[in-house]
């Protein structure tokens, strides 16, 4: 069974080209989402024509950009309507996951969307490590100043104090406060 998906980004865009188009290609149930942006992960009318889907059906969209802004969330959908025995079909762009050519455009397209993820991950790394050596902060702001890590040592060494004393005064949980001590001993 051909079961149709159509999404519109505002109240004041139209379905009814998306509705016909997804009629002509033969879809029973068409399932929609009005005023939603295709990067919003949580779609009503998304979830239900992915729960209806089985074995042997087949999701239609009209454009690829209704299912998905984002190429990482669209292939993971595509991705898990194969693992449910279901296809995928996108009338403009010519592209049906029942068949070997559409397979094979659909896994270049996932093989160039992890190529890109790869090169961004590289790219960050490296950035990091040059900021580094440059030697600035990479990560999470500290919570303590060393002068407030002083401070508490101070307090637990002389005057008695316990490290959860500490951390209640300085307003930081233990493990932050002893995290804090061990990294600047």
């Amino acid at each position: 069974m051909k079961i149709g998906y159509a999404r519109v980004s505002t109240e004041e865009q139209n379905l009814d080209l998306q509705r016909h188009a997804l009629k002509a290609a033969g879809c029973e149930a068409v399932y929609e989402d009005a005023g939603v942006s295709g990067a919003a992960m949580e779609r009503p009318g998304l979830a239900k024509a992915l729960s209806r889907i089985g074995s042997g059906d087949v999701l239609v969209v009209w454009k690829l950009d209704r299912l998905s802004r984002s190429l990482r969330h669209l292939i993971e959908i595509i991705d898990d309507l194969g693992k449910a025995g279901a296809g995928f079909q996108c009338i403009d762009d010519d592209i049906n996951t029942t068949t070997p050519g559409g397979r094979l455009v659909f896994q270049m397209m996932g093989a160039l969307a992890e190529f890109e993820r790869e090169m961004i991950r590289s790219r960050t790394r490296a950035g990091m490590q040059a900021a580094k050596r440059r030697g600035v902060h990479v990560g999470r702001p500290a919570k303590l100043t060393p002068h407030q890590v002083a401070h508490a040592r101070e307090l637990i060494e002389r005057g008695g104090k316990t490290r959860g004393e500490v951390a209640a005064l300085l307003g930081v949980a233990p493990k932050t406060l002893w995290r804090a001590l061990r990294t600047t001993a």
